[in-house]
């Protein structure tokens, strides 16, 4: 896949099939849409092409709204790139460009920069200055400018139309079922381990302290996962704590450790990815570490039954 940052690197090709989006979480919606593109460039023998933007614009026309990011953007840059898609263009979204009306940018980036025979799109996107873009002003400028438009309809999943915002509700409110039902995977982030306060050494229970590689995405819920470790490209399976240590501390920092199944390694420095596979618990305080220990104990005996069924 080509990955363009700059307009002018773009060479015009009206025989393109093109989308364009935000496309946060690419979920079983976006995949749609994005599948759509492919399979009728393919047919038409047309290149494919994505057009997205970075950062999420509503960091940037809200500054006061703290959105956390279901992809970082090399997540989602991946999982584009897997999905087929030949061509993807990077638009930096400033508070400027947040001003281009909606025709204007169809204009400017997609006639006279890229070039384009199809227009892929969702039933309910909206593009350009306060959202005032959507499928019918796409359809009356494909009269003008000779383009199809195509819109994919909503995706239902146990009779909820999925969504990005669904999705943040669901690991909010720890569903991570829900979440990784709507994703048609398992939610997922990455970071680096770190070295913690070793307090899980001491419960006989060492775990893997993980610094996210972005501020920004989003965590499920406080609470006790089961989880997929990758390491290296290798699998490995674990219980993944989200919480404050309310049972040492009263006031603790949010921290994410993961305790890997029979496995006994330094992995101190190391970049790691976690999927989350299903919720055991939310966050509990103990009344002592006998207490805590115990319940590590049949955290851990889910923890394994819920992951031995993957592979089962």
């Amino acid at each position: 896949m080509k990955i363009f940052y700059n307009l002018s690197e773009v060479n015009k090709d009206k025989n393109t099939v093109l989308t364009l989006g935000t496309f946060d979480g690419i979920h079983v919606g976006h995949r749609n849409i994005i599948e759509k593109v492919v399979e009728r460039a393919a047919i038409a023998n047309s290149r494919s092409f994505l057009v997205t933007f970075d950062p999420h614009p509503r960091t940037v026309i809200k500054k006061d709204d703290e959105i956390k990011l279901l992809n970082t953007f090399q997540e989602k840059v991946e999982i584009i790139k897997n999905l087929g898609i030949q061509n993807l263009l990077v638009i930096n979204f400033t508070k400027e460009f947040s001003q281009l009306g909606s025709e204007e940018f169809v204009k400017k980036y997609i006639i006279d920069s890229i070039g384009v025979k199809e227009i892929v799109i969702g039933h309910d996107h909206h593009f350009g200055k306060g959202r005032g873009g959507d499928e019918q002003t796409l359809k009356e400028m494909g009269k003008e400018f000779d383009f199809e438009v195509s819109v994919v309809g909503p995706v239902n999943k146990n009779g909820i139309t999925v969504s990005s915002t669904k999705i943040r509700n669901a690991l909010s409110g720890g569903d991570i079922m829900l979440a990784n039902l709507f994703l048609n995977r398992f939610y997922c982030f990455s970071g680096v381990v770190v070295k913690g306060d070793q307090r899980g050494r001491l419960l006989g229970f060492p775990t893997a302290n993980i610094e996210l590689d972005d501020k920004n995405k989003l965590l499920p819920a406080l609470g006790i996962y089961a989880v997929e470790f990758i390491l290296n490209d290798e699998k490995f399976f674990g219980v993944m704590s989200i919480g404050r240590r309310p049972t040492f501390y009263n006031e603790g920092k949010i921290t994410t450790e993961v305790y890997i199944l029979d496995f006994d390694a330094d992995i101190y420095g190391e970049y790691v990815t976690v999927n989350v596979v299903e919720r055991i618990r939310g966050e509990e305080k103990f009344s002592s570490a006998e207490e805590l220990i115990k319940q590590m104990k049949k955290d851990t005996e889910i923890g394994r039954e819920i992951l031995n069924n993957l592979i089962n």
